[in-house]
């Protein structure tokens, strides 16, 4: 990481208590965000969350969703000024990626809610520092607006006086979607990658069997 994006998330890590939204966020969770803190991922099949995106990644060429209608695809919305819950959010799916049985079925994508200053070229940076398949995407503010949306992400930007560089609040779940489209789990923050590699693993032998979705 360069020296001056390490200074920026030390910085960061000062200001650590503007980003406290990582488990609220968006309505359809506030009813039950108790719950998923015990009970673990929420099934989200019939939810509504989720949906087309049309974004940009770290190669600076244009991604849609059914770039990956042959992979299941495990996203989560972030930033890569963050100074703490992002990169333990992305290692978390970076490690429970590499748990499965089929690694290869499963994309970890990384969408940035701060395009102004994640670019394709910082985004390649990022994750490279994660998983050597993880997909950064950005793109313009329209479209992350959309994506987040779909999604029921919230995200906001905070600035203080105090610091150079100003903050993204955001939620913080991670979601896993089906090659047909369709969010099958949101993990809260604070699921480990033991037990998300587990959930996962579920779903695809679930998807795989006589009874499932063939893929």
């Amino acid at each position: 990481m360069p020296k001056t994006r390490l200074y920026r998330v030390l910085i960061g890590v000062l200001a650590g208590t503007l980003i406290v939204l990582a488990v609220i966020g968006y309505d359809v969770w506030t009813a039950i965000q108790a719950e998923e803190q015990q009970a673990g991922p929420l099934a989200a099949r019939n939810t509504g969350v989720g949906g087309p995106f049309v974004l940009i990644d770290q190669d600076g060429q244009p991604v849609t969703d059914r770039d990956f209608a042959d992979q299941y695809m495990l996203i989560y919305f972030g930033f890569t000024y963050c100074p703490d819950i992002c990169p333990t959010e992305l290692a978390v799916m970076a490690s429970a990626v590499e748990q499965l049985a089929a690694p290869q079925d499963v994309a970890p994508i990384f969408i940035t809610v701060d395009p102004q200053r994640d670019t394709p070229a910082a985004m390649a940076d990022y994750v490279s520092l994660f998983h050597p398949r993880m997909v950064g995407l950005t793109g313009s503010e329209a479209q992350i607006a959309e994506a987040a949306r779909a999604y029921r992400v919230f995200y906001q930007r905070v600035e203080s006086a105090e610091f150079e560089e100003y903050l993204m609040d955001h939620s913080s779940f991670v979601y896993l979607v089906d090659p047909e489209g369709v969010t099958r789990l949101v993990f809260p923050y604070g699921t480990g990658a033991e037990a998300m590699a587990a959930q996962i693993e579920e779903i695809m032998l679930e998807d795989r069997s006589p009874a499932g979705t063939a893929l």
